[in-house]
């Protein structure tokens, strides 16, 4: 892997929950922003399922490449 992947939770509004994939440095600090969710999710639950899903797609993608 080429950087360590991050994935956090936001409630930016209440009861609307985006994802976003973070690219790290070797001590886990963010660099950029690879990926977020386009919509809002009705629960943390529903965000982290649908990140983590995301966040797996992206480990395998780099795996490949």
């Amino acid at each position: 892997m080429k950087n360590p992947i991050k994935l956090t939770i936001d409630e930016p509004v209440p009861g609307s929950f985006i994802w976003t994939l973070l690219e790290t440095d070797p001590d886990g600090a963010p660099r950029k922003v690879l990926r977020s969710a386009e919509d809002g999710y009705e629960s943390y639950e529903a965000a982290l399922a649908s990140g983590t899903r995301m966040m797996d797609a992206e480990l395998r993608r780099e795996t490949t490449h």
